[in-house]
């Protein structure tokens, strides 16, 4: 496994890169008192062993528009439909996270909707239309109050 043939170098180099995604490499070089080009090495390694799967800017959702983030539990008629229903939802842009869940629900999504009549319209119609989709539960959140990558140990 990945995690395992992590040293403190790379641990460290993580959870800059991690916190900021856009800092200079010569930074993060100044502060591992190592070269530049050992830290390009090093973060060309990690993403070659997808310990990085890419860095992204966060957007806001609510400066776009988006004043409503719901999840929504999803029953499926059949297990065999799963691909299909995943492959409709990625058709939904609102859609931007689909997970395949144990338990009470087939898969959970994130949504994020202009406000509650429109996640509503997205569960309703859309969601609905949707060929192996039996039901849905959805809750709203009312805000996020933590957002953070998974911790980097040892």
């Amino acid at each position: 496994m990945a995690h395992r043939q992590l040293d403190e170098l790379d641990r460290k180099i993580l959870s800059m890169v991690s916190n900021n995604a856009r800092i200079p490499f010569l930074e993060v070089a100044r502060e591992c008192n190592v070269s530049g080009a050992a830290i390009h090495q090093r973060i060309q390694r990690l993403i070659d062993m997808q310990v990085i799967r890419g860095s992204e800017f966060v957007l806001d959702p609510s400066a776009l528009g988006y004043e409503t983030c719901g999840f929504v539990g999803v029953f499926l008629r059949e297990a065999s439909q799963f691909t299909a229903v995943v492959d409709a939802l990625k058709a939904i842009p609102e859609v931007v996270e689909i997970h395949y869940t144990t338990g009470k629900y087939a898969m959970f999504l994130k949504v994020y909707a202009r406000n509650n009549r429109h996640l509503l319209h997205i569960i309703h119609d859309e969601f609905q239309n949707i060929q192996g989709i039996a039901s849905t539960e959805s809750i709203i959140s009312l805000s996020e109050t933590l957002h953070r990558q998974p911790p980097i140990e040892k």
